[in-house]
């Protein structure tokens, strides 16, 4: 079979586009999937995403870790799939799209995609961490030397011994200013530290302004690939009206035997 495919990332958060409104990719075969992710054998890539037909919105979201395994929702990874939507001419400046989380509304300006997120009505705040689910879950934990953190021994231990076999991305964070916050990220199916993780960004913005440690509801975050947004409600029912604001970048496109 010879694939079409798309490469887009977000702030470092790469992605292979699959336009799959034809339903011809054989989503069921993990083995596929991992390949076409192995950045020494395949295109390389955090996770593999399929854009597909839905009778109700503008598209469908399909999300696979580069693991070969579907996935939890991925906010950089929809971010990016907005702007193949738009490049594919599926929609202009507003997309509404299905993901494996619920319904999404994006906007588009330029590169910038404002990505809307599920409400988060809780945080657990544990002893030295805070734990929600933004779509994906989320330990969220404050570290005094991030730029030295062994991100990836770390991150590991926790999301194999603390979470189990299901696991936890895994998020260290350091405040920057009071509405600012530098953070790295180990997540579960890529199994390694990234560039940049949407739905993490998002629960570390939250977190913050949860903790007190932030009064803001307008909060930048540094990440190892460029800087985000989160803006959202605090309200008595929890964080409502949540946006991942950034940019989404098309990389370059082609097609692979596989």
């Amino acid at each position: 079979m010879e694939l079409s495919f798309f490469k887009y990332q977000g702030t470092g958060n790469d992605f292979i586009m699959i336009d799959n409104r034809e339903a011809v990719f054989p989503k069921d075969s993990q083995r596929l999937v991992a390949s076409l992710c192995d950045r020494k054998f395949g295109i390389g890539a955090d996770g593999l995403i399929l854009l597909e037909q839905d009778d109700d919105f503008d598209f469908k979201m399909v999300y696979f870790n580069s693991d070969g395994k579907e996935g939890s929702m991925c906010g950089n990874g929809g971010r990016c799939l907005v702007a193949f939507a738009k490049e594919l001419q599926l929609i202009d400046t507003v997309a509404t799209f299905s993901a494996i989380d619920g319904v999404h509304l994006a906007t588009v300006e330029k590169h910038i995609i404002s990505l809307k997120m599920q409400d988060v009505p809780e945080i657990a705040k544990r002893n030295n961490h805070s734990f929600l689910n933004t779509g994906s879950p989320h330990h969220v934990q404050f570290v005094t030397d991030l730029e030295n953190f062994n991100v990836a021994k770390e991150g590991a231990k926790l999301r194999f011994g603390l979470y189990g076999k299901n696991g936890s991305n895994i998020n260290f964070v350091k405040q920057l200013s009071p509405d600012s916050f530098s953070v790295r990220t180990y997540e579960r199916g890529v199994e390694d530290e990234t560039l940049s993780c949407g739905t993490g960004v998002t629960a570390v913005a939250l977190v913050a302004h949860h903790l007190g440690i932030s009064t803001k509801t307008h909060i930048k975050i540094i990440t190892l690939g460029g800087e985000l947004a989160v803006k959202f409600d605090s309200t008595s029912e929890g964080y409502k009206n949540i946006y991942l604001i950034g940019p989404a970048k098309f990389v370059f496109k082609g097609t692979i035997k596989c």
